[in-house]
Formats: C-alpha cells, sequence, structure tokens
C-alpha cells in the first residue's frame, strides 16, 4: 500500500474489522531464551512443556490416621495391631496382614495397604485400634500420578505464565523454561502542552498521564519499553524520532498527533517514513486510531486524549501486541451483561461505556455507566470495572444483554 494514500470518511472501519486487521498484521516473535522460574512470571512459553514425572511419585495418605488392608475391616469393629510408623518422606516397610501402620499426611503407603482410615475414626486400645466401620479401597489415598503423569503435556506454546503455573512447573522438579523474548515496545509522547510530573504548570499546560498509562500497561503485558520521551510538536523533529524508534524497537506506539489538526504530525511523519495502512475507527472513543509501518517497522497510532488512549490501547493494541508476543488468544471473550439504562436512539460510532458491575443472583450482571463519559475522564477508568460495548445503529430495552470486558481481562 502506498504511503501517499488518501483516506475518505468511507475507510473508516468498525471495531471488529480493525482487530482483526491488527491480528492479522502481527507476526510472532520466533527469538527465545530460558529463564529461571524466578523471572518467569508473565512471559510468554516458547515450547510446550512436558511433565518428567509422575505427581506423587508414588501413593500417599490423603491425611492423618491409619494405613490399613481393606479387607481386613470387612467384619466392622475390627482390632489391628499396629506395626509401624510412616511420617512424610519415609517409605515404611510392607504392611503385614492384618496389621496397621500410623500415618501421616503425604507419607508414603506402605506396600500391601490400600487405605487410611481417618484418626477420628478409630479407637486405641493399648498398640492397637479399634476401627468403627469398614473401610473401602482407596480411600483417603492419593494414587501415584493423581495430579500429573509422567509425559503429559501440562502447558503448551503460547501460555502466559501465571504464578500458579509456575507453581505446577516446580512441583515437576523444572528449574527453568524456554520463553519468548519480551517485545521492545518504543513509545512516543506529543504535544507541546504537556509537562512531566513533577513540573509546575504554566497556563494552558496539563500534566502527561499518556507517557505514564501506556508505559505501565505495557509493562504489565510483558513488554520492554524504550522511551523515547517527548517528541517536538514539528513535522521535523516527528520524523526524526520515528526513524530511530524503528530502529530500536519491534513495535512503536504513539500517543497523539494522529488526527487531522495542523499541529498532529504523526500521521504525516509516518506516510513520509514508511505507509499508513489503517487510519479512523467508527468508534467512542477513540476514532483517531492508526497502523501502519515506519520503514520495516510496525506502527500504532493511538489518540491523544487520555481515555482513548488507555480504551484503544486495551481493545486494539493488545491483541496485536498478545500475537506478536506468540500467545494463544489474543483477544479475551466477553461476559454478558445488561445496562442500567435505555439507548433510545441509534448510535453513529460504537461505543465503549466505562461501567461498574452489580452482581444479581438470579440475572445477568447489571452495568452502571460513569456518569461523566467524556475522553478526558481519566477517573472513569479507575471508578469503572471495564467497558461495555453499544454496538453503532442500536437501540435497546433494560432487557437487551451486551458485550463486557472486565479491565482485568483486557490487561492480562
Amino acid at each position: 500500500m502506498s504511503g501517499d494514500r488518501c483516506f475518505t470518511a468511507d475507510d473508516m472501519l468498525a471495531a471488529d474489522q480493525a482487530r482483526q486487521a491488527l491480528i492479522n498484521a502481527a507476526t510472532p516473535l520466533t527469538e527465545t531464551e530460558c529463564v529461571p522460574l524466578t523471572g518467569a512470571l508473565g512471559r510468554v512459553l516458547a515450547v510446550d512443556v512436558t511433565s518428567p514425572l509422575d505427581v506423587p511419585g508414588h501413593d500417599n495418605s490423603a491425611m492423618d490416621g491409619y494405613a490399613v488392608r481393606a479387607v481386613d475391616t470387612d467384619t466392622g469393629g475390627a482390632v489391628l495391631p499396629l506395626s509401624q510408623r510412616i511420617t512424610a518422606g519415609h517409605p515404611g516397610e510392607p504392611l503385614v496382614p492384618g496389621t496397621t501402620a500410623r500415618i501421616f499426611t503425604g507419607a508414603p503407603m506402605p506396600e500391601g495397604a490400600d487405605a487410611v482410615v481417618m484418626q477420628e475414626e478409630v479407637e486405641l486400645e493399648g498398640d492397637a485400634i479399634r476401627i468403627l466401620r469398614r473401610v473401602a479401597a482407596g480411600e483417603n489415598v492419593r494414587p501415584c500420578a493423581n495430579d500429573v503423569a509422567r509425559g503429559a503435556v501440562v502447558l503448551q506454546a503460547g501460555e502466559c505464565l501465571r504464578p500458579q503455573m509456575i507453581g505446577l512447573l516446580a512441583s515437576l522438579g523444572v528449574p527453568e523454561v524456554t520463553v519468548v523474548r519480551r517485545l521492545r515496545v518504543a513509545l512516543l509522547n506529543t504535544g507541546d502542552e504537556i509537562v512531566e510530573p513533577g513540573r509546575p504548570l504554566a497556563e494552558g499546560q496539563i500534566y502527561n498521564s499518556n507517557r505514564y498509562t501506556l508505559t505501565a500497561t505495557l509493562q504489565q503485558l510483558g513488554c520492554e519499553v524504550v522511551d523515547l520521551g517527548q517528541v517536538e510538536d514539528t513535522l521535523e523533529a516527528t520524523r526524526a524520532a520515528l526513524r530511530e524508534a524503528a530502529r530500536r524497537a519491534d513495535l512503536i506506539v504513539t500517543s497523539g498527533g494522529v488526527s487531522v489538526g495542523e499541529e498532529d504530525h504523526i500521521r504525516a511523519a509516518v506516510k513520509a517514513e514508511g505507509e499508513l495502512s489503517l487510519w479512523r475507527v467508527r468508534i467512542k472513543p477513540g476514532k483517531p486510531l492508526a497502523f501502519g509501518r515506519v520503514g520495516d517497522t510496525p506502527f500504532i497510532g493511538l489518540p491523544g486524549n487520555p481515555v482513548s488512549v488507555f480504551v484503544t490501547l486495551c481493545l486494539f493494541g493488545m491483541p496485536y501486541i498478545r500475537v506478536a508476543q506468540g500467545r494463544r488468544e489474543p483477544f479475551p471473550a466477553p461476559v454478558r451483561v445488561r445496562l442500567a439504562r435505555v439507548v433510545e436512539r441509534p448510535l453513529k460510532r460504537r461505543e465503549f461505556v466505562r461501567v461498574r458491575l452489580d452482581i444479581r443472583p438470579d440475572d445477568l450482571p447489571l452495568a452502571q455507566p460513569f456518569p461523566r463519559q467524556g475522553s478526558d475522564v481519566l477517573s472513569s477508568t479507575v471508578w469503572a470495572d471495564g467497558v461495555l460495548e453499544i454496538p453503532e445503529g442500536m437501540t435497546c430495552s433494560e432487557d437487551t444483554a451486551f458485550n463486557f470486558w472486565s479491565f482485568e481481562s483486557l490487561l492480562q
């Protein structure tokens, strides 16, 4: 596609089309590295992990009690002499028929025993116990490989490692894993009215929230952020910054400068240094969303308003990044909810409304919108649980169900 393409109103994509276009354009990284489990949280597995052993490696007791042969309890009220004491990590001797072994949680079952009687269900009689009922074979016994069998695939390539996954790997004796290297994302911010936190504001200036929202969000998704700071609002400076970003990163992300104002230089600079293949999406907030390339490096241009930056990164930038990271699922499935107001007139653009959910036991969750939905109201993203999608051209009643995505699911 030519870098000087002229976009018209007809080029404005629907939300689903734009997301799929970014997903289709992403190329998964192929470079990998080995990291210890202590540094594996949030990393993306590059290869399947197969269990090298059975977990547990032997039948063991599920509780403190007495190991028996179930057949020795068939009479009910059986009295069995104590023959040994078995603790976790210390295998016992084979169980002599007609006897019992004191056993503790996690201890290996002695050969010949096939059940464990809870200590609360026996009466001590000197060096013997009286069992008050018949016991079934397998009772209170964790069989060998009850958790994981040797040779089983326990985690698949493309999984983003969560704490419980790391614990599972440790239980298999795996000390390190092969993961995809971190995606390097170059971050540029534009706007001469922007001031860094900690500095005094002059009249007409605002603090730079976008830089910190984007950095934190990208870091949470496991990216390596290459922060190129604030770019002067000139075409020459913007072009130079984009060339530097393309040289240092796998992906370029910018905020602001992709609209049609005279001081919005990102769009023109990208077209001069590469190509722009997507510009403007039929959504609110966040219509001026751009995608293209600077040289050979992919580029995502986000709007400048703080809510638009966050919402478009979650809904469109994140799916691209997940595919580039080699993750299996580019976008989470929505939850169905109801909206606590009626949509009386069809919307011209698809709206993503910041809402908080009220959980109801006998119906779908009820979504309460934040009272101010402007793209400058960043506090709404802190108050809200996530975003509810209202399709364009739709009217609805109180019974209509909508798609909802929690911020937690979008930021994983």
